[in-house]
């Protein structure tokens, strides 16, 4: 069994290619899952690439036919 690592909120931005300011932003409206080790932010990789994935595809549900 693999075990996921925990990793910083400056390395989740560089994997997302967007800035740190961005990241504080999503954690603050919990658009980012987060959890909170002492006083730094931690993330898992699968869970930030699946909310990631979530918010950016469009709805394919539209009543368009």
């Amino acid at each position: 069994m693999t075990v996921e690592l925990w990793v910083t909120q400056q390395e989740v931005a560089k994997h997302l290619q967007v800035a740190e300011d961005a990241m504080h932003r999503w954690i603050s409206r919990k658009d980012m899952p987060a959890t909170k080790v002492g006083r730094m932010w931690r993330f898992k990789l699968t869970e930030v690439d699946w909310q990631a994935r979530y918010y950016s595809t469009p709805n394919r549900f539209t009543a368009s036919s």
